[in-house]
């Protein structure tokens, strides 16, 4: 007579309705999921009246838990993400080629791994303990993918859907990473309740989100009169010559004689500052923050920005701390300091230095007062990375509470008050646009919460990812152990 021993996880497989809790998802039902994910990150970024919908996004990612095996929790996770991220990251193609593929792989193969770990610790802990622990497996692999490893990349994080909408969100509280946590918490969390009453919840929730994205902006209320008060101005060039740059910086000061500190974007110099420069400060007693390049040892440099004083000194640099991936960007800056101006501390980023919370939050650490950031984004790269990369402005400055002051080559460069409020733009394309604003110094800045939350997230994650793994591995060795004295 032959006798049939199904494992546990056959029985687990063949039953609808789990142990721990939830129903497993079916293939139908994964796929249209996946498409809805695609769909609502789309219009969330493409359109800032529907970035509430990145809710449903971080809903559909949830859903997608409950896959019944975890190669299928693989293959529509990162077809999720890559749907989620590839249309926004078609400029990829424009400046890397062919190799963008594999760029759009990495990016979606994070949301891969969240809806892995997600559908593991269910299985493994049941539905209290999997609410408690998805908002952090979320922040866990947004936080890693955009800070903490070489192909870092935070463009596409939740938080920046509310870039254009940040004066009714308390980003100064919960941070761009704090946003995607709280949003995966009220999910999570709803999965608890009946099914009734977990639509409801859901729905109201998005609800209020959406009227709360959508109501009309606000005037800036002043806080008390500013510590000091400091008049900025730059002008947009790529690449340009000795000549141009003489024949901007006269019409910029014609235009605005009252800037106090003018501001050149990244890579405005091919070499250290030059000469007639240091002279046009002596002879316009202004100061001048001017990408250049700081020789280094074995042909080298540092992608810095200059200070030079009305004296013709150099009074002030500081080097980019983290060179793009895959560019001749130079070395890495071997420190992080702040120009002790006369106005008060102000903090530089070079860049996309401004896209990584790591670098910025340095600063803040130091006492900046507000942030001056020279940019290059080449025009050919194309409108679409412009205007996602003046994203990242806004929702720092609205996080830490401090002004930003950003000159790009070839636009789009931005006067941001300490709200996260744009101030005054300069188009992109625009080569020799003038922008200038008043930056407000009100004191140093502050850290918001998700800045602790975030590091906490990475640890808990790996260490989940370490104690999973151990527990599969011990139990298809006790299977096979079991396998053999029933053969025996």
């Amino acid at each position: 007579m032959e006798t049939t021993c199904a494992t546990e996880e056959d029985r687990y497989m063949n039953t609808p309705q789990t142990s721990v809790g939830y129903s497993e998802l079916g293939v139908r039902a994964a796929v249209l999921l996946c498409l809805g994910a695609g769909a609502a990150f789309q219009l969330a970024y493409m359109f800032p009246a529907c970035g509430f919908l990145i809710a449903v996004y971080l809903w559909c990612l949830f859903q997608l838990t409950r896959l019944k095996t975890a190669r299928q929790a693989t293959y529509f996770g990162l077809a999720a993400g890559m749907l989620a991220f590839a249309p926004q990251q078609y400029f990829f193609w424009t400046i890397f080629g062919p190799a963008a593929i594999a760029l759009w792989y990495v990016c979606g193969f994070w949301i891969g791994m969240f809806v892995i770990m997600g559908r593991a610790c269910r299985r493994a802990f049941g539905k209290a303990w999997t609410v408690l622990l998805i908002p952090f497996l979320w922040t866990g692999y947004e936080y890693f993918r955009s800070e903490l490893y070489y192909l870092r990349f935070s463009w596409l994080n939740a938080g920046y859907v509310f870039a254009n909408h940040l004066h009714w969100l308390p980003m100064k509280h919960l941070g761009m990473y704090g946003f995607g946590f709280a949003i995966m918490a009220v999910i999570s969390a709803a999965g608890l309740l009946k099914s009734r009453a977990r639509t409801y919840v859901l729905t109201s929730a998005l609800f209020a989100f959406g009227v709360l994205n959508n109501l009309p902006s606000r005037e800036s209320v002043p806080v008390g009169t500013p510590r000091a008060s400091l008049q900025v101005a730059g002008v947009q060039m790529e690449f340009p010559s000795q000549q141009e740059v003489v024949f901007n910086l006269k019409a910029l000061l014609k235009a605005h004689p009252e800037a106090q500190l003018v501001v050149l974007s990244e890579y405005t110099i091919d070499g250290p500052v030059p000469e007639y420069l240091k002279a046009w400060c002596r002879q316009n007693s202004r100061y001048l923050v001017v990408g250049a390049k700081d020789p280094a040892t074995n042909s080298n440099y540092y992608d810095t920005a200059f200070v030079v004083a009305p004296s013709g000194e150099i009074v002030f640099r500081q080097g980019k701390s983290v060179p793009v991936q895959f560019f001749k960007d130079g070395l890495p800056a071997k420190e992080q300091r702040l120009w002790d101006s006369p106005w008060g501390k102000l903090g530089f980023c070079i860049c996309y230095d401004l896209s990584y919370t790591r670098v910025t939050d340095k600063l803040i650490s130091l006492g900046a007062e507000a942030i001056i950031v020279p940019t290059m984004d080449e025009v050919d790269w194309g409108r679409h990375q412009h205007e996602m990369h003046a994203r990242v402005a806004p929702v720092r400055a609205a996080e830490y509470g401090v002004p930003i002051f950003r000159v790009g080559s070839s636009g789009i460069s931005q006067c941001v008050d300490r709200t996260g409020k744009t101030m005054a733009t300069a188009p992109m394309p625009g080569d020799g646009a003038i922008i200038s604003g008043n930056l407000e110094l009100n004191g140093p800045g502050s850290l918001p919460l998700d800045r602790y939350i975030a590091p906490l997230s990475v640890w808990l994650t790996g260490g989940l990812m370490v104690w999973l793994g151990v527990a599969t591995v011990m139990k298809k060795i006790g299977n096979k152990s079991k396998d053999r004295e029933k053969r025996d």
